[in-house]
């Protein structure tokens, strides 16, 4: 009977990863080849990280929503690495050494990092990239955006900025690629609706491959019967032709390892796998926090997957990859279940590049931009900021801190000056020992007592949950805040999470005089 339920199950989430992936491809192509664009290596190289990120990286990784691929925030690091190496071919042996570095950080135990960042600063980070979409998509979604689809920083390569783009898109609007948008994002506001959603047919079709069919259809016609309203050659995806196993070789590049005399190589290395594995760390914490199911992502494993992952990717030509919060939280939107969404993702990268380049080349952007708005939107819903302004100022003030922090500056600065914010206000409070921790060995099972000091701030969040997650099965567990005058809001939230996964490992759970959080996501 089990065997049949977990078949089902399978089939279940089957059906929901597979046109989740699709719809993460769907966004990841473009991104991949904007990134690589930006940074100043050959075109193919973003979708050789990308294909190495869904094929490999998911099986090793142990999360089950995160997808990884070339980031936008590494790009300025690439492209100065170029710069400073002379050659792409030296800049990829710095790639594998990055690798091998992350393996090694994995197998340090380095990943415990990844816990020490408050819930306020990761909801910001996640707010401010979903502004961030939302303000980079309405050029490209206007048609009038000659900058590269993946680019992300406020100050950008035409010397517009982010708003300026959007005020000089709003009188250079391209009416075709402007219609072909306003449709795309018509059909995706309504395939979120209750009434399509109880349609069969609509559960297992994304609308974001309705949205690219949709939108090929529209320019079609435009091309054949309104010529003045076809989007040009440039607002279109814009794939390499590969007629063969030939030319996929003649694509690939592999590194110079007459390289390894020069010193600026290993500080161009040093740097890639610092600034990936902190933005891995960033982004499966926040994809963590997402999850509708809560699953925790073993952070050393992750760091060893990132690391294997930018070692093949260095040996046959790719960029160097991290986990990528854009593309794994539009796997949560479309409704990924498992890491299958992401592995189905690399695949169809691989199929487009060898099959499907002739039809994807005929994709408006705009369409695609219609998606990114969409998961901007869900990144940064005004519920979101009400909710952090009812937590309190010591929890909304590093929240919109570090979303101004990402606006203006990039992802890593945005973090730092938002840490620093959450951990003034943690300096306030006075830091003592976060519990007290007493077992008592009983016939049926062992009954663990915590009891929760005094004050419990953010800091204590890495303590607590690793004592939580080494709790031993078939006990049970009684957590007490009698003596607590303040108990931090992250803490609230992983005694919280803990409580609802702990009977997976047969653990009772009795909380006492420790307040109830709702766990915020994105749904």
């Amino acid at each position: 009977m089990r065997s049949d339920t977990n078949t089902s199950t399978k089939f279940a989430s089957l059906a929901k990863d597979i046109p989740a992936g699709l719809v993460v491809f769907l966004v990841a192509l473009p991104l991949c080849l904007g990134i690589s664009l930006a940074s100043g290596a050959p075109l193919f190289a973003g979708i050789i990280t990308g294909i190495i990120g869904g094929v490999v990286v998911s099986w090793l990784s142990g999360s089950q929503l995160s997808v990884s691929g070339p980031a936008a925030g590494l790009t300025v690091i690439v492209l100065n690495g170029i710069e400073t190496l002379q050659t792409y071919e030296a800049f990829l042996l710095a790639v594998v050494l990055a690798g091998i570095l992350q393996v090694v950080l994995g197998f340090l135990k380095a990943g415990v990092i990844g816990l020490y960042f408050p819930s306020s600063v990761i909801r910001g980070m996640l707010a401010a990239i979903g502004l961030i979409l939302i303000l980079k998509q309405i050029p490209h979604f206007l048609g009038a955006d000659d900058d590269f689809f993946g680019e992300m920083n406020f100050f950008q390569p035409d010397g517009r900025t982010t708003f300026s783009e959007i005020g000089h898109a709003f009188s250079a609007i391209n009416l075709g690629a402007f219609l072909i948008g306003l449709v795309s994002l018509v059909i995706l506001m309504l395939w979120d609706t209750p009434a399509f959603k109880r349609i069969k047919l609509f559960k297992f079709v994304p609308g974001a491959l309705i949205v690219v069919l949709v939108s090929v259809a529209i320019n079609a016609l435009f091309i054949n019967f309104y010529p003045a309203l076809a989007v040009a050659n440039t607002h279109l995806v814009n794939l390499p032709l590969i007629s063969g196993i030939q030319d996929l070789g003649n694509e690939l590049r592999l590194p110079d390892f007459s390289a390894l005399t020069n010193p600026s190589l290993y500080v161009v290395a040093f740097t890639i796998a610092i600034v990936a594995s902190l933005e891995t760390l960033l982004s499966v914490e926040a994809v963590d926090k997402l999850d509708p199911h809560k699953r925790r992502t073993p952070t050393n494993r992750e760091l060893k997957a990132q690391g294997v992952g930018n070692i093949l990717s260095g040996l046959v030509g790719g960029l160097p990859m991290t986990a990528v919060i854009v593309r794994s939280t539009a796997n949560i939107a479309a409704g990924g279940e498992t890491k299958v969404s992401s592995f189905v993702h690399g695949v169809f990268l691989l199929l487009s590049v060898v099959l499907l380049a002739g039809f994807l080349n005929q994709v408006p952007l705009s369409a695609l931009a219609a998606v990114l708005l969409m998961v901007g939107f869900k990144l940064t819903k005004p519920a979101l900021y009400k909710a952090q302004i009812k937590l309190g100022s010591e929890q909304f003030i590093p929240f919109i801190v570090t979303i101004i922090a990402i606006l203006f500056t990039d992802l890593l600065v945005g973090i730092c000056v938002g840490l620093a914010i959450g951990v003034f206000y943690i300096l306030k409070a006075n830091y003592k020992s976060p519990y007290f921790y007493h077992k008592e060995e009983q016939k049926d099972k062992d009954v663990i007592r915590i009891k929760l000091s005094e004050h419990v701030s953010f800091l204590n969040k890495a303590s607590i949950i690793l004592t939580l997650e080494h709790l031993p099965g078939n006990s049970h567990v009684i957590i007490d805040g009698e003596n607590s005058e303040f108990i931090d809001y992250d803490v609230l939230e992983a005694i919280q999470e803990f409580k609802q996964t702990a009977h997976e490992r047969n653990i009772m759970v009795e909380v006492k005089n420790v307040p109830e959080v709702v766990a915020l996501g994105m749904h």
